[in-house]
């Protein structure tokens, strides 16, 4: 580990433990605990996701994030025999894909790759590096009907699950209903937006009884999201574009609660970024759509998000990077530190944090 390593592991750094980090989801989404930190004072409270009803009052907004994961995991076979792994990154429309291709040799530019026995058949039509290139399935409806009979869900490698080239794992029903949310309607992510996944539809609906507003934006969650940060100085980081939108309607709405006074709460990363790439002055946003490669770390002055639902994030990444910039890098380490000492559950399927 060079100089520059060791800085970076000391800032974003914790201790974890792989017992900690969560294979299944709970039961219940809203059963999940949640640890509750108040920014300013320090204090942290611990509750069960339900008691997010308890935080936010009449008047407040929910932004929370309608992109929906695709099952964008494949296995195929070449023209040589051999087993080739996709993961579908994003369409680049009329049929072709951007792909990451994990496979033994040599795939060459023009070289065929067959699914479900032979249903469905991608070319290789251009290599964008080692590992990404450009898989051409002759048309859209090819590509959807690919990820609707043989696609599994992109689960991150934490999450282990049965090496099969079937989608009849035992654990796949379980990933198809909960590593979605109940609200998720737009198809184009390939991780979810994992804060939340812990909402059912009636707490969604008490909180609306109480006079919370649920806006929903759009980011399609991808590489960016989850690629590391490879630089001590984490300014020279680059995000990856992701796909956003937000809406007239939706806009309007959240301008009318700053209006009245109300808080912004931001349910994950992805609605933050959205909210705060389309700031305006008074912290108010614009509506849009477009892509964002807004990296927030500290110093960084939030003009829209009042409050942060998130889950706990891996070690050095630009999600941890995020949340410190919100809450203060050393209250995120201690509230970290307090969360592996009383036992969490980590990552995708695991607890949450409200930030307040």
């Amino acid at each position: 580990m060079n100089a520059n390593d060791e800085r970076l592991a000391v800032l974003y750094d914790y201790p974890m433990y792989k017992k900690l980090v969560a294979q299944h989801p709970l039961p219940n989404r809203d059963s999940s605990r949640l640890m509750v930190l108040n920014r300013v004072t320090g204090r942290r409270e611990h509750r069960r996701f339900s008691d997010i009803v308890r935080y936010l009052k009449w008047g407040d907004a929910l932004v929370l994030n309608n992109s929906q994961v695709i099952p964008a995991r494949l296995t195929g076979r070449r023209t040589t025999g051999g087993s080739v792994k996709i993961l579908l990154v994003n369409s680049l429309g009329n049929g072709r894909w951007r792909v990451l291709l994990e496979t033994r040799g040599n795939p060459r530019i023009g070289e065929e790759v067959t699914f479900g026995g032979g249903a469905v058949t991608g070319t290789l039509s251009d290599r964008l590096s080692s590992r990404e290139w450009v898989m051409d399935f002759g048309s859209d409806n090819g590509a959807r009907k690919l990820m609707n009979q043989f696609g599994r869900m992109p689960l991150p490698p934490y999450i282990k699950r049965p090496a099969t080239d079937t989608d009849d794992g035992p654990f796949l029903k379980e990933d198809i209903e909960r590593y979605q949310s109940v609200f998720a309607l737009r198809p184009g992510s390939i991780a979810a937006p994992t804060a939340g996944l812990h909402f059912t539809t009636p707490l969604l609906k008490t909180l609306e009884r109480k006079g919370v507003e649920i806006i929903y934006v759009t980011l399609h969650v991808g590489l960016g999201t989850f690629t590391p940060i490879r630089s001590s100085d984490i300014t020279r980081h680059r995000m990856e574009k992701e796909h956003y939108e937000l809406d007239t309607g939706a806009a309007r709405r959240l301008d009318m609660v700053r209006e009245r006074g109300g808080r912004v709460f931001a349910a994950g990363s992805t609605c933050c970024r959205v909210l705060e790439t389309l700031a305006r002055e008074g912290g108010k946003v614009r509506a849009s759509k477009g892509t964002t490669e807004l990296f927030i770390h500290p110093p960084y002055r939030f003009k829209v998000v009042d409050g942060l639902l998130t889950n706990f994030h891996l070690p050095k990444t630009t999600l941890l990077v995020l949340v410190a910039a919100f809450a203060g890098r050393s209250q995120i380490l201690d509230a970290y530190a307090e969360a592996v000492g009383k036992g969490y559950r980590f990552y995708s399927y695991g607890d949450a944090m409200l930030i307040i």
